[in-house]
């Protein structure tokens, strides 16, 4: 262009640099991010899948080098890519293993967006993802309307037939159907738009974020939830209209839905003034932690908003972060104040992934559990390798989820613990299937149902 100021080296390198990228603009992974692996391999004994496997291609740095090469043109993004990324459990343990600070989860998500716009998948597949993240998670009465099928399902009769005829395992879903949640009689959606007074003085105002699917499998541990912050001084008001926190879409690449879901959440959860915004699912509040990520480079991904509408929208995550707390957080900051019961038992703890590798939380559940009177801890070999459940990965990729549970159940047998204790609900499902498939005869519980059970409640 005539008078335009030449161009220096750098912008050059960059400008050929995308001409070549197979990646498109928006939800990349960018060099800024990749380039800061120096392929040191301490994150290769972290990664579940290297260790089941020994495949540098399923490891961490394998994964990130795999990027590179195809954002600097000299790989194309094909079927062997999208193989390795979607075996990717993206627990994030290799964040936590690794030096030099590498965002290992913010790559992988965008690969994955990378392979959502960009990769055409088996049409049963796109049909089935299609369904999942862009029709059932976006709509609570869907997800209602599927939870009663499935609890009819389990109810009537239906369920013990299918698995006494041998049929599950005809069609190879036994393993699939053992993961299946227990859908509950009554749904947490009638709490909703509720205010739970505190009990005695109160020390903190919070709103409560529900979940989905938990919200048609876990009632009870939403109730235990909402007693035990009430218990300890906490008005808990549980916002109506709440959505999926997005997690299960950003996860799989679906960012433009995980945004849609993120702007719903902060226009709801930011009406009032709270003191805290409380989740007691690790996945979620990994999540829910990141809505400014999610908006960091949203100019660039597609989307339909205007300039200002982004502007609010990272304004409004800008304002959200800083209040959500994982409920285990948010106590230990709080402190206990209701009395507790003694209870002898033996307890161990799983971390879940996204509380220690993504929120960096490890130690606030372990004070709670060794705050009830007469529980002796029993601290788990390799308590924060990951359980095999990662969201939809026991569903998806269940020959290696189960092998991973196996893994798992071994070591919490072996602490001779009577109940185990996780912090996330995906965690819990996989847990109680795992001490049932390796009878185990284990109890597995959220931190906040031990809690819910030692606290002494006003009636």
């Amino acid at each position: 262009m005539p008078g335009a100021p030449p161009q220096t080296h750098e912008e050059a390198q960059r400008e050929f640099a995308e001409t070549l990228s197979g990646f498109t603009a928006g939800d990349n992974p960018e060099y800024a991010d990749y380039s800061r692996c120096i392929h040191c391999g301490l994150c290769l004994n972290a990664c579940p899948t290297y260790r089941l496997w020994h495949n540098e291609a399923d490891s961490p740095r394998g994964r990130i080098r795999q990027m590179a090469l195809i954002d600097q043109g000299r790989m194309e993004l094909g079927e062997g890519f999208v193989t390795h990324i979607d075996r990717c459990m993206d627990c994030r343990a290799c964040e936590t293993a690794c030096p030099s600070g590498v965002e290992y989860g913010k790559l992988v998500e965008r690969a994955r967006a990378q392979i959502e716009k960009n990769y055409k998948r088996p049409r049963a597949s796109r049909a089935i993802r299609n369904f999942v993240y862009r029709r059932l998670l976006v709509a609570p009465k869907r997800i209602a309307r599927m939870a009663r099928i499935v609890r009819f399902y389990q109810r009537s009769g239906l369920e013990t037939i299918a698995r006494g005829s041998g049929l599950l395992r005809l069609m190879g879903l036994q393993q699939r159907a053992a993961l299946l949640p227990r859908i509950d009689r009554e749904f947490f959606y009638s709490r909703l738009g509720r205010t739970f007074p505190a009990q005695g003085e109160r020390r903190a105002r919070v709103a409560f974020f529900a979940g989905c699917v938990a919200q048609v499998t876990f009632t009870a541990l939403n109730d235990a939830t909402i007693r035990v912050l009430q218990a300890n001084g906490c008005e808990v008001v549980v916002p109506a209209e709440q959505s999926c926190c997005g997690a299960l879409a950003a996860h799989a690449g679906v960012r433009d839905v995980a945004r849609g879901l993120a702007r719903e959440n902060m226009e709801i959860f930011l009406r009032e003034p709270f003191d805290a915004i409380i989740t007691n699912a690790a996945g979620c509040g990994s999540t829910l932690k990141e809505y400014t990520d999610l908006f960091a480079d949203d100019a660039g991904a597609g989307g339909t908003q205007t300039v200002r509408e982004r502007e609010r929208s990272a304004g409004l995550a800008a304002e959200f972060v800083p209040k959500m707390k994982d409920v285990t957080e948010f106590l230990v900051e709080l402190g206990l104040s209701a009395p507790l019961r003694e209870m002898k038992l033996r307890v161990t703890y799983q971390d879940s992934c996204h509380l220690l590798h993504g929120q960096k939380i490890r130690e606030a559940p372990r004070k709670l559990i060794r705050a009830v009177p007469g529980v002796e801890f029993a601290e788990m070999p390799l308590a924060d390798q990951c359980c095999g459940s990662a969201g939809v990965y026991n569903v998806t990729e269940t020959k290696t989820s189960m092998e991973l549970l196996a893994e798992k159940m071994r070591h919490a047998a072996s602490t001779k613990a009577s109940v185990i204790v996780t912090a996330n609900p995906g965690c819990i499902l996989q847990l109680r299937a795992g001490a049932k498939l390796h009878a185990t005869n284990q109890e597995v519980l959220h931190v906040v149902e031990l809690l819910d059970r030692a606290t002494v409640h006003n009636s």
